[in-house]
């Protein structure tokens, strides 16, 4: 049978940060973890919380990790890598400083055998420009996350994509993250911030504040993110807990996107990867403030043949349940989603890798 799009069930270590920094899992032990939970076959990994000294990496390290994934099973399918424009201290990188910056973090991986390295929203379409050259001489295709609170219409994704028009290149694109398109505040941090003595009051406010802003849908300039940011930074202080106000901001307006899942469609040929962002699944097997059933359906309605890497966001809240059943959870609903609309979500490595290597134009490491 021949489905529309079949994406590619996937993992980013992201998921399990407080295993890892918990030291319950040493980065091999989280590979294998993920290997046998059946949670693979594709594999994110971000570079600097992962991988030591990164994006300085010896060819023995890198001997060593493409041997504990080949022999893990598992496909590599992103390395998350940052754009850090404030590690000085005493002022930001320059263009050429953040352009070297950038090639070094690249260079690492796709050494490590990624056929993709996320990049973030801060480069711009010049930037962008300026990189081509670098992933035309890696072989691999460097794609910026669209992350809550921009969005598929802001300006400067727009432009983005413009850029990416002109120039023609399979080795740009995006990487589509579902947390720009919640549709509540997720109920595992409205039970965290109660935990935390937040009012009852409080939480209410704070959920009819989010839902006004979903009904006016994203914000559509900087100043007026600001605005959302600073009205529950007041929100909280309003109500007696300024404590809890710059917190509180940034997980509604930094996390939670108020984006349509339709929205997606103005930049889907240009979507290289996509990050299953999600908060946790309640008892009926649901995310109840991501809508996956329809952003799988979209995805398979529009023939995309990459990898969704789930990653569980609710563990910088939730330290009372478990992230390995909770990532399993979300990742049934996404086979049940794809099952729904007509497809299926490739979970055997040799298919994936196969598949990979169509959707990349060039081949995918075995590891």
């Amino acid at each position: 049978m021949t489905y529309p799009g079949a994406p590619i069930q996937g993992v980013t270590l992201y998921s399990f940060t407080r295993a890892f920094h918990g030291r319950q899992y040493d980065l091999e032990g989280l590979i294998r973890k993920v290997a046998d939970d059946g949670m693979g076959p594709g594999l994110e990994i971000i570079g600097f919380s992962a991988f030591r000294g990164f994006p300085d990496i010896d060819d023995a390290y890198v001997d060593w990790f493409q041997g504990v994934v080949a022999d893990s099973g598992l496909v590599l399918t992103s390395c998350a890598v940052n754009t850090d424009i404030g590690i000085r201290r005493d002022r930001l990188l320059t263009d050429e400083e953040l352009i070297a910056y950038m090639e070094r973090q690249i260079a690492a991986s796709a050494r490590l055998g990624f056929p993709l390295a996320r990049v973030q929203i801060s480069l711009t379409p010049d930037s962008m420009e300026r990189l081509l050259p670098v992933a035309e001489r890696y072989g691999i295709t460097l794609a910026i996350e669209i992350h809550a609170h921009h969005h598929p219409h802001a300006p400067m994704v727009q432009a983005l994509r413009d850029r990416y028009e002109k120039l023609g290149s399979p080795l740009l694109g995006f990487v589509a993250d579902w947390g720009t398109t919640t549709s509540g505040l997720a109920p595992s941090m409205v039970e965290a911030y109660r935990r935390r003595g937040a009012s009852q009051e409080l939480l209410q406010a704070a959920d009819q504040l989010w839902r006004q802003y979903y009904q006016d849908g994203p914000p559509p300039t900087e100043p007026a993110h600001g605005e959302r940011f600073g009205s529950f930074i007041e929100l909280a202080g309003r109500h007696g807990f300024p404590e809890l106000g710059i917190d509180l901001a940034i997980n509604a307006t930094g996390l939670f996107g108020p984006a349509r899942v339709e929205s997606w469609l103005e930049i889907m040929p240009w979507v290289r990867h996509v990050h299953g962002k999600f908060f946790g699944i309640d008892q009926t097997g649901e995310e109840p403030s991501v809508p996956v059933r329809e952003l799988v359906a979209q995805l398979v309605e529009t023939g995309y043949q990459g990898a969704i890497s789930s990653e569980y966001e609710g563990w910088h809240w939730n330290y009372w349940d478990d992230a390995f059943d909770i990532v399993a959870g979300e990742q049934a609903l996404q086979r049940a989603a794809a099952t729904d609309a007509g497809s299926q979500m490739v979970v055997d490595p040799a298919v994936a890798r196969n598949q990979l290597q169509g959707h990349f134009g060039r081949a995918v490491a075995a590891g």
